[in-house]
């Protein structure tokens, strides 16, 4: 029997257990294509041999870059893993300097790209990285290598006994891949991950998904780059569910309507995305369907797990999911079982309707350094509360330090930031990773986040203001896209708001008011500035009043990670968008001296 100990075991459990036929599943030409479990391995073995004979030595370095999740990402990854090496996955939208950066630090020796895109990027820099001996591509490009031809140097099996023997070498806690964090300042971070720091993740977090071991089917959307989804890939593997890989953003509500997945991860963005778009058809229905939407949504946006409301309350919910939620369901694929919600705050109005709609969507909380779950909702056996990141998974232990830090203890613990042992000093002391979150736990060991420890701020007065805390109640509003508070060192908070643009229209449509042809005209319409003043108005009496939104500016901008707002995880590069609105900055507080 298998045991689990290093990341490329788990394809060769997954054949001794489930042995799929459709174990990996991308689109190609308008056509999906199943690789079987076991080509799965054949393939990565084949890669494994034709890395040997490139002379890929023990801990070198393989960058892996792709615009999309697909199938050759997998049998490189475990390829590379095999022989020892490790991987060094890339967001492929991040600047030139930061892949410059990025693949010197690491000392990548080879490159795996997905698309002329990516490819363009990696050729404009790569005089500058002496480590760089080549570049594959997954798509056949005339003026690249193919990954087929290193496919094809490990066709001769006769070096398997090398990859046997390398394989045999790695132990559990050696390194497996570096994860380089976009940070909200700085240059990225290489966070150094075992393979036992993400193989007890992965496993540990079974326990969580409530979906049918050997027969299940997963979309995968989130970028594998990123340890959230790579971690739910290897878990997915374990339970043997077949992964279907989206193709884009733009094509993911076809997706889920072909595939119909039992389970799927998501950001609150993409949730928040959803949700509008399916409002705004229920705002063009007439009549009485028109009054059966929003009773329903009103319905789900007052939803309490386990019957808490009351049987009557239940009767009504029954009724709204036969009617309209089920509309809702079909449009997701119609099967979902869990939507694994991460990466930032969810929403309490959208974890409300989504499960009251029968959408379960669960939010759970994590970091790269902790490979990253640390606990997660699950709504089986009372396991789910609104307004928390859930229960801790197995074999993790959080202490909440004095300041309100969580401090993480468990298997899934970085080893450290590569080739930076002072910052790894700052955030790990007494085997404990220092999160730079506050947080709490209630009686019944629920998680609950309240801010970054770094983002509190005092005002001019000496009070302490919390932005996430914030910031997560005003994005209740409708009309509210991303909103950062701001005010430290000034007399009271203000904040910055690029409004729901689509959300906007439609509202402005309904309600026959002319807001403008662009974005710059729509942020300056009164009419919208004394709508969102109301909602504002309403949000801000939950908090006391030194911390309460005294201003705020309208942004034109779509605040977006192209745009250098976000990073790649959908997180405020709050300096960054201080700096861009600069002049509403100063509109709000008045000129300072430089």
């Amino acid at each position: 029997m298998i045991k689990i100990t290093r990341l490329f075991d788990f394809p060769y459990y997954q054949l001794e257990k489930h042995n799929l036929k459709e174990a990996l599943v991308t689109k190609y030409n308008d056509e999906w294509k199943a690789t079987s479990t076991q080509e799965f391995i054949d393939k990565a073995n084949a890669i494994s041999r034709g890395l040997l004979r490139l002379g890929v030595q023990p801990n070198d370095k393989v960058a892996i870059i792709s615009m999309n999740n697909r199938t050759e990402w997998n049998i490189c990854d475990i390829g590379i893993l095999q022989t020892g090496a490790q991987d060094v996955p890339i967001y492929p939208t991040i600047s030139q300097e930061d892949y410059e950066y990025v693949l010197n630090h690491s000392e990548a020796k080879y490159c795996f790209v997905s698309c002329d895109e990516v490819l363009q990027k990696i050729n404009a820099i790569k005089a500058n990285i002496p480590s760089l001996k080549a570049i594959y591509s997954f798509d056949t490009l005339n003026d690249c290598c193919n990954w087929q031809e290193v496919l094809n140097l490990g066709a001769d099996t006769s070096n398997q006994d090398e990859v046997e023997a390398r394989k045999n070498a790695v132990k559990e806690t050696d390194l497996a891949t570096l994860i380089y964090t976009s940070g909200t300042t700085g240059r990225p971070k290489g966070v150094m991950l075992s393979h036992k720091n993400i193989v007890s993740n992965a496993i540990n977090s079974v326990k969580r998904v409530p979906i049918e071991i050997g027969n299940s089917k997963a979309l995968s959307f989130l970028p594998v780059c990123h340890i959230y989804e790579r971690m739910l890939q290897y878990m997915y593997q374990y339970c043997g569910t077949t992964i279907y890989f989206a193709e884009s953003i733009e094509k993911i509500s076809d997706n889920l309507k072909e595939v119909h997945p039992d389970i799927m991860s998501a950001v609150p963005r993409l949730l928040e995305k959803v949700y509008d778009k399916i409002y705004a058809k229920g705002a063009d229905l007439t009549g009485i369907k028109k009054a059966l939407f929003f009773w329903a949504v009103d319905l789900g946006l007052k939803y309490k797990p386990y019957g808490e409301n009351g049987a009557w309350y239940e009767f009504k919910l029954k009724i709204a999911r036969k009617l309209i939620f089920s509309k809702w369901q079909e449009a997701l694929g119609g099967n979902l079982k869990a939507i694994a919600s991460g990466s930032a705050a969810l929403q309490p109005r959208l974890a409300r309707v989504y499960n009251a709609a029968g959408i379960p969507v669960m939010e759970g909380y994590g970091l790269t350094e902790t490979s990253p779950v640390v606990s997660v909702n699950d709504m089986r056996n009372g396991g789910f509360r609104i307004k928390t990141v859930g229960k801790l998974l197995d074999e993790t232990e959080v202490k909440i330090a004095e300041d309100g830090e969580i401090l993480v203890k468990g298997p899934q613990v970085m080893m450290g930031y590569y080739k930076d042992e002072v910052k790894t000093k700052e955030v790990l002391k007494n085997g404990y990773f220092h999160t730079g979150d506050i947080g709490e736990i209630d009686a019944d060991g629920f998680l609950k986040i309240t801010d970054r420890k770094k983002e509190m701020f005092k005002t001019s007065g000496g009070k302490y203001v919390a932005p996430q805390l914030l910031e997560n109640q005003f994005k209740q509003s409708n009309f509210i896209d991303q909103i950062m508070v701001i005010g430290e060192g000034e007399k009271m908070p203000a904040a910055l708001i690029q409004p729901n643009f689509d959300y906007v229209k439609e509202w402005g449509r309904l309600h026959k008011i002319t807001l403008g042809n662009t974005n710059e005209e729509i942020v300056t319409n009164p009419l919208l500035i004394a709508r969102i003043q109301k909602d504002v108005t309403t949000h801000n009496q939950k908090f006391g009043k030194w911390e309460q939104v005294k201003r705020f500016e309208l942004t034109p901008d779509v605040w977006s990670i192209e745009a250098g707002h976000l990073t790649p995880t959908m997180k405020m590069k709050r300096k960054i968008i201080k700096q861009k609105y600069k002049p509403l900055y100063e509109k709000i507080y008045g000129k300072r001296e430089e």
